[in-house]
Formats: structure tokens, C-alpha cells, sequence
């Protein structure tokens, strides 16, 4: 199998058993052809998928410490989409060595990002039946570790006024109260500006196109400023 060698430096991971390389890049369209029962990488692709997800939660727990539930799950889902796994297969030119039938070949099976996303994770599953938990973890952080930085603070956050209310309700079941400031500019491209505050006290400011926006962006500024305090 010394037409793996160099796809193996590329991963960075030298495999014992080449043979679970090689189970791990056969895509399922070559038994579908045959007609045969012949193994593919499909069985490697579950075990890959929860050996990623366990990987990548973990990490996420620890790197964002005041993080509930929600967010981390958003998080979490934004790193292992499939045009996510899709795209970590192509930068390691995984396409040009998946094992496809004839038909799969001729109708661009090496570019679906399906076939690349679930080999992708097959490729994790096999690193991991082939040099154990911690050579899986070691690839896998290498690979994502560029992602985890464009998380930036707040991963996943598409209901910031949500996860405000959600995190004060630890504190206290009185809710959030938003109050508009200012309205400045004519009719047709006004600038809301707004005050979130809980407990009688002032969290934060936002402004917005809308009352809402501006709410949204309030809502965002005390999380912010509020995730800094827990994270002291």
C-alpha cells in the first residue's frame, strides 16, 4: 500500500495497520456496484463521528468555562457540519485518494462533500482503532485547532436578548428590561439606541436600525461584559 505513504505524511500520522487507511477511504458506492459484500467505510464513519464529537466537546468545555448548554452545543455544531468536514478533507487532498466505484468517479464522487465528510470522519475512526484515544485527539485538535480561534468569544450566539434571560435566571427569576434611549435620524434611516437592565441596575447599551436590533445589540454588549466578570 505504498500509494498511501504520502497521503499518511500529509495527516502527520503513520498507521500501523494501513489496512484501516485503506477501509477508511473505500467509499460505500464500491460494494453498492459490485453487488458484493465487501466492506466500506461507513461502520468507520459512526465510530469517527462520536470520537470527534467526544473530542470536541470536551475541548469546548474547557475552553469556554462560562459557557451553559446552548451555546456550547452551537459551538460544537458549527466546527462538525458537513461543509465543515468537507473542507478539512479537502485541504488534506483526501478526494485523490478515496476508492470509489466507476460510477461514483465519473460523476465527481471525489469532490461531493458528502463523500469527503463522511471519509473524513471514517479517517478519524481509523486513527483511532489504529494508535488509540489520544493519537485521535492529538489529529483532531491539530486539525480544528485554527477553528477553534474563529470562534471568537461567544461561539453560536443567534439569540443574544435568550441567552441573556437564560443566564440572569441563575441569579434571579425577575426577567431583563429593555428601554429605548434615543431616536435620532429622519424616518427612513433612524439609529436606535437602548438600555438593557435587571434588577434596577443598567447592564449595557446597544443601537440598532430597530427597536429590536437595538435590543439585540444591548442584549449582546451585558453578555459580553458579563461573561468577562464570570470568567475573572
Amino acid at each position: 500500500m505504498s500509494e498511501l505513504s504520502e497521503f499518511q505524511t500529509r495527516l502527520g500520522y503513520k498507521f500501523r495497520d494501513e489496512s484501516l487507511l485503506r477501509l477508511a477511504l473505500t467509499h460505500p458506492s464500491v460494494a453498492h456496484e459490485s453487488g458484493e459484500t465487501q466492506p466500506h467505510n461507513q461502520r468507520l464513519e459512526f465510530l469517527g463521528d462520536a470520537v470527534l464529537q467526544l473530542v470536541l466537546t470536551r475541548e469546548l468545555y474547557e475552553k469556554f468555562p462560562t459557557f451553559n448548554e446552548g451555546p456550547l452545543t452551537k459551538a460544537r455544531a458549527k466546527l462538525v457540519n458537513r461543509s465543515a468536514l468537507a473542507e478539512r478533507a479537502q485541504a488534506l487532498g483526501l478526494g485523490a485518494y478515496l476508492i470509489l466505484s466507476r460510477g461514483e468517479e465519473m460523476h465527481g464522487g471525489r469532490e461531493r462533500a458528502s463523500a469527503l465528510a463522511d471519509a473524513f470522519e471514517a479517517l478519524l475512526g481509523a486513527i483511532f482503532l489504529d494508535g488509540g484515544f489520544d493519537a485521535a485527539r492529538e489529529f483532531i485538535l491539530r486539525e480544528f485547532g485554527a477553528a477553534f480561534g474563529e470562534l471568537g468569544e461567544l461561539p453560536g450566539i443567534e439569540n443574544p436578548k435568550g441567552e441573556l434571560q437564560e443566564l440572569l435566571q441563575a441569579r434571579s427569576p425577575e426577567a431583563p428590561e429593555y428601554h429605548v434611549v434615543s431616536a435620532v435620524g429622519p424616518d427612513h434611516d433612524r439609529v436606535f439606541e437602548c438600555t438593557v437592565h435587571h434588577g434596577g441596575v443598567e447592564l449595557a447599551r446597544g443601537s440598532g436600525k430597530s427597536k429590536k436590533a437595538a435590543e439585540s445589540d444591548a442584549a449582546l454588549a451585558a453578555l459580553k461584559k458579563l461573561r468577562e466578570e464570570l470568567g475573572r
